[in-house]
């Protein structure tokens, strides 16, 4: 009998196609079905939390699976030999059994994603990082946060001919910081669209560097055209950070 467990990794994703498995390309889900078949000597398929664009990390992702073999009372073993076989730019963290009808998309209560931009060159930040070397107005940029928790339709934010059912998400927090010399966009909400962190940032930026104001970036939401938001920023400054998912589901 099959039991189902989450997997939780950690990814790099400037090498990958993204998670989702595609044809002639190469992305994180095949690399870790083809490793979890290996580990446990048996085909494993996974779904995952979500979709990640080509070059998008992951701090926080979650899988889940079924198997017949996994052995969690030797947990740490079978982690260690997962990562051993793993390429060094995914790792797994942890393995737990969870309910068998959880899922690791549909049971996530929120996503938490963060941008961000380097304000100076620097060869460690060169693929996890967007550079802008000119002043951005973060006061600005908050100041279009709070309209975010007015609307639930991000229609203007979302990736054109996309297959979603519904373009409704409720945004729990956004907000930017500067932390050192990097400024930090952080935004939580119960699902996200394709592309939709990335347009925001490129739209918000926009407004921090004052070629759009408040209203207009509030005319955009209402508008449901992504012709008329900003360009999306590059995938390698974007990172999902933190799923959250109901305690009850773990055993």
């Amino acid at each position: 009998m099959k039991t189902r467990y989450f997997i939780f990794i950690t990814y790099k994703g400037t090498s990958y196609h993204g998670w989702q498995i595609q044809p002639n390309s190469v992305t994180v889900q095949q690399i870790l079905e083809d490793s979890l078949s290996v580990v446990l000597n048996e085909k494993i398929s996974t779904t995952g939390a979500g979709r990640t664009d080509t070059g998008v990390h992951a701090k926080f992702f979650c899988a889940h699976f079924d198997s017949i073999s996994a052995n969690l009372s030797a947990q740490n073993n079978l982690i260690f030999r997962l990562n051993g076989y793993l390429p060094e730019d995914i790792s797994v963290k942890s393995i737990k059994r969870v309910l068998p009808d959880a899922n690791a998309r549909f049971s996530a209560l929120s996503r938490t994603y963060k941008y961000f931009i380097t304000r100076l060159k620097d060869p460690f930040f060169n693929n996890s990082s967007w550079l802008i070397n000119r002043k951005i107005d973060i006061a600005s940029m908050n100041e279009a946060c709070t309209l975010l928790f007015n609307h639930s339709d991000f229609t203007s934010f979302s990736r054109l001919h996309s297959d979603t059912k519904t373009n409704i998400c409720k945004i729990f927090h956004a907000g930017w910081e500067e932390v050192d010399n990097r400024t930090i966009f952080t935004v939580r909400a119960d699902r996200f669209l394709r592309n939709m962190v990335r347009a925001l940032v490129g739209t918000m930026v926009e407004i921090g560097y004052g070629k759009m104001d408040i209203k207009e970036f509030e005319e955009i939401i209402l508008s449901k055209d992504r012709c008329r938001a900003g360009k999306s920023a590059p995938a390698k400054g974007l990172f999902l950070t933190d799923i959250e998912y109901p305690d009850e589901i773990f055993i």
